[in-house]
């Protein structure tokens, strides 16, 4: 994911590994153990197309009809602005950091409980990381798994034989076994609305790291079937909140300012054929108009997400996006989209009534 300026500050090691000891590493805990020292079973990479998440998520709802917000065409120029005022007007295509990298794991891979780095100074162990249930507790993660690049480090583990899946944030793989800052579990992913509910999950605002992530095996099909995460550098203020997004980190108080959790659609009208795009753009610009963006998190940059390449090359010794990206920078894939012809819809779009 992206950088969202958070202040850094780690706890010492026996501190940490004391605190877990006590909140959920006790005798009856005796099968997580430190990763580094369990064996691998059989795993799966990259993340498979369209992702993890069924037709039951935000994730994979046509939005191409719906209606508009009323103040669309003020978010639409707030999100333009945002793009053409940082790196000459092209937004970014997190492909070699700041994204999601994804692991799947077989019904056998050896579990651990994942040691608590208190890198945002809350200065104890928050509710609900250890214990019976706790987030942090029997996840089963590959001692080879190998995080997104950049200082966020992401990763994301799913189980589908529990139908279970974690993401992670600033995660570690350390002598004494895996820290991570934050995270948490979505159980029940095939019938999940693809968010974390409380306070857990990686993003700023709660929603999956790789639902709204180009997959590989998508830009090598050359079609994406879900909507995109995009994380942008002045969300709305994190009191301004749009579902599906569960909270925000943005400060933006400007009556045009963008919530996290906001959809955003490519307008339906724009003949994508005829427009001056890499491969790459075309795809997240139909499924821009199909499925829309969702904005997630705060950035240093207007970007699309990606799923990481850095555990297939690490199997491989190749990273699949260099030959996906056929010569083309990263920091130009997106050159020429249609920014400027995205459409806002309401506040809360598709939250379910209760």
């Amino acid at each position: 994911m992206t950088t969202r300026g958070r202040p850094s500050r780690v706890v010492l090691a026996l501190l940490v590994v004391g605190s877990v000891l006590l909140a959920g590493c006790g005798p009856d805990d005796d099968r997580h153990t430190s990763a580094a020292r369990l064996p691998d079973g059989p795993v799966t990479v990259p993340a498979p197309r369209a992702g993890p998440f069924t037709a039951a998520s935000v994730w994979k709802k046509n939005i191409a009809k719906a209606p508009l917000a009323a103040g669309s065409k003020a978010m639409a120029r707030n999100l333009n602005g945002q793009v053409t005022d940082r790196y000459g007007g092209v937004a970014a295509f997190n492909v070699t950091q700041y994204n999601a990298s994804f692991y799947g794991v077989s019904k056998d891979q050896p579990r651990t409980t994942i040691a608590w780095d208190d890198c945002q100074g809350k200065g104890s162990v928050p509710q609900g990381l250890y214990g019976p249930g706790g987030q942090f507790v029997g996840v089963p993660i590959p001692s080879s798994a190998v995080p997104s690049a950049g200082t966020d480090r992401s990763l994301v583990i799913y189980q589908k034989s529990t139908d279970t899946m974690w993401d992670f944030w600033r995660i570690a793989n350390r002598a004494d076994g895996w820290h991570a800052c934050w995270g948490g579990r979505i159980d029940k992913v095939s019938t999940s609305k693809g968010f974390f509910t409380g306070s857990f999950g990686a993003s700023a605002s709660g929603l999956s790291l790789i639902g709204g992530a180009v997959g590989i095996k998508e830009a090598q099909a050359g079609r994406i079937d879900h909507a995109l995460a995009l994380a942008i550098p002045n969300p709305a203020v994190h009191t301004r909140v749009s579902w599906p997004a569960q909270r925000s980190d943005g400060f933006d108080t400007s009556p045009a300012a963008i919530p996290e959790g906001t959809r955003l659609r490519l307008d339906p009208r724009v003949k994508v054929s005829t427009l001056k795009l890499h491969p790459i753009a075309k795809m997240i610009a139909r499924a821009a108009q199909k499925y829309g963006f969702i904005v997630t998190d705060k950035s240093g940059a207007v970007a699309v997400v990606t799923e990481s390449g850095a555990g297939v090359q690490a199997r491989t010794g190749t990273n699949p996006w260099n030959a996906l990206m056929q010569g083309t920078p990263d920091y130009l894939i997106m050159k020429n989209f249609p920014w400027d012809k995205l459409q806002a819809l309401p506040k809360n779009y598709g939250k379910p009534k209760r």
